[in-house]
């Protein structure tokens, strides 16, 4: 009688179970694959005419992206006797550089390896180079067509503080004429470049910082370093908000801030898998998203794109650009495709959004430094329609070229989102201060 009564049981639940089946709504395909505009983002390197040969990268082990570009030149951290040289080439003069020595003009004003460079946000003659002898420089690109016509060795500001060799340099993203420097010498400096002055210092870890980041309006800074620790600051208390252990290997991390104020980290595993984590730096006990990638030994380069929300992943040592779309909903982050190439990467930079070929839905350009040659990868969505697509190429503060405040109300506590700019119909930038 139980046997039955078990199987009479058994019966009916399964037939509720059927029943339920064919109650619950078909599976649709929005089940399985996620709508966005940037699924389909391809990578496309730049034919041999339009790339750019015949360039000397720096032999320096440190790790940098060793590149960095602005709507009229790349800059890069060159290779040459005495070893403080920087190549300033225009974006527009693709082809071979000069073979002989004395034909390229170049930046030689450190006494030592240059170790990371960047672009003025807000004046598109301005570069500052930090290097292996202790400072920051600045220097003025002549105007015109070709950059550099003679040899530079007199900057127009020197910034001095530093006791050892300066490893990182990024401007704020909306105050003009402020920029941050982190050095071995385990400190962060926030400059006033007018003056030339370390307006804050804030004391870092006492180990080597690899990485530096802004938030979206420059209100706070986060740092990693071979401590395996992240830091969150806020520069002008000239303190640390936070603090947390990130990845467990010693090798290159990054860190990025996310615009929602989450953090994106990459680095290593402690078997030295390649990985990537997101955190919130109000509760960053634990990841909120992570994910191992591969077993590749080259460090991540890792750039993020407010606009689109897009993270790149540029490996080092190989070819690949992996990318992903950071949605801050459910999983947090959706990895996308990857570019691959078979030439490695030794550094890399994206150009400013505002000098990308709209009208062919370039949604980014990405330079790629090999050996002996600059290789520009275009990723573009593919559309059919010839109009502008604003619905993949929201306003953007990239390349808009104006300051939200200057670095006086930075300074006095204010703070001012990035001006932006709309990409509809070409960008005309703004006229250049003298």
């Amino acid at each position: 009688g139980n046997r039955l009564s078990r199987s009479v049981g058994w019966q009916q639940a399964s037939k509720e179970r059927t029943d339920e089946q064919q109650q619950a709504p078909p599976h649709t395909m929005s089940r399985f694959v996620r709508a966005s505009k940037y699924r389909h983002v391809f990578g496309k390197a730049a034919k041999a005419e339009e790339a750019y040969a015949n360039t000397c990268l720096t032999r320096t082990a440190w790790d940098s992206n060793f590149i960095s570009a602005n709507n009229k030149y790349w800059a890069m951290c060159w290779l040459a006797a005495g070893g403080g040289s920087v190549c300033v080439w225009p974006l527009a003069k693709t082809g071979r550089l000069p073979e002989k020595k004395g034909d390229l003009a170049l930046i030689t004003g450190h006494k030592n390896h240059v170790l990371d460079l960047a672009w003025h946000p807000f004046n598109q003659s301005l570069l500052c180079t930090v290097s292996e002898d202790c400072y920051g420089k600045l220097w003025s690109i002549p105007d015109g067509d070709d950059g550099l016509t003679e040899e530079m060795t007199e900057p127009v500001q020197t910034l001095k503080g530093h006791r050892r060799k300066v490893g990182t340099v990024n401007f704020h993203p909306s105050a003009n004429n402020v920029v941050a420097t982190s050095s071995q010498d385990y400190l962060v400096k926030v400059w006033d470049i007018e003056s030339g002055e370390a307006t804050v210092t804030i004391d870092g870890p006492k180990d080597l910082i690899q990485s530096f980041d802004w938030n979206l309006n420059g209100s706070e800074c986060a740092i990693s370093s071979k401590d395996k620790k992240v830091r969150v600051g806020d520069p002008r208390a000239g303190s640390w908000v936070a603090e947390f252990s990130a990845h467990l290997g010693v090798k290159g991390s990054r860190v990025k801030f996310l615009k929602d104020g989450k953090l994106f980290t990459s680095g290593f595993g402690r078997t030295s898998d390649r990985q990537y984590a997101i955190w919130d730096p109000r509760n960053c006990e634990k990841a909120v998203a992570s994910a191992n990638i591969d077993n590749s030994s080259g460090v991540l380069m890792t750039f993020y794109d407010p606009d689109t929300s897009m993270i790149y992943m540029a490996g080092k040592g190989d070819g690949n650009i992996r990318y992903y779309e950071y949605t801050g909903e459910e999983k947090l982050i959706y990895y996308l495709t990857e570019y691959k190439s078979s030439t490695p990467s030794r550094g890399g930079c994206f150009i400013p959004k505002t000098a990308c070929d709209v009208s062919n839905n370039e949604v980014a350009r990405f330079l790629q430094v090999q050996n002996d040659k600059v290789v520009p990868i275009s990723f573009s969505v593919p559309r059919k329609s010839d109009l502008f697509q604003d619905d993949i190429f929201p306003e953007t503060s990239s390349g808009s070229g104006t300051p939200a405040q200057e670095s006086a109300d930075y300074f006095g506590g204010g703070n001012a989102d990035p001006v932006k700019v709309s990409l509809e119909g070409g960008v005309v930038p703004p006229p250049q201060p003298k």
